[in-house]
């Protein structure tokens, strides 16, 4: 329970933050990095199909990691905040940044 507290209040912090520095509806760049082999890049990108999104793909250097950028127009920061929240809950052992 104690994590799911740190996580509520990091989000708050964020929402709070998006809403003092951002004019929206605006663009957001999300970073995730997964294990390459695997459903994770995939399942990001299901995620965020049909949004209009740009998703850019890095396979780190030794080939076990791939970052995945995405840039998408979303709504309001409670929209940021939902597809944090979806891509953790859907996509096994993603690392959000």
């Amino acid at each position: 329970m104690e994590n799911a507290n740190k996580t509520d209040e990091f989000y708050e912090k964020l929402k709070s933050q998006l809403y003092d520095t951002t004019l929206w509806p605006a663009e957001y760049l999300y970073k995730f990095i997964v294990i390459t082999e695997g459903t994770g890049i995939a399942e990001i990108e299901g995620l965020f199909n049909g949004l209009g999104a740009v998703i850019k793909t890095n396979v780190s250097k030794n080939g076990k990691y791939t970052s995945v950028s995405i840039n998408v127009r979303l709504k309001n920061p409670e929209a940021v905040i939902a597809k944090y929240k979806e891509v953790a809950k859907n996509v096994d052992g993603v690392i959000s940044l």
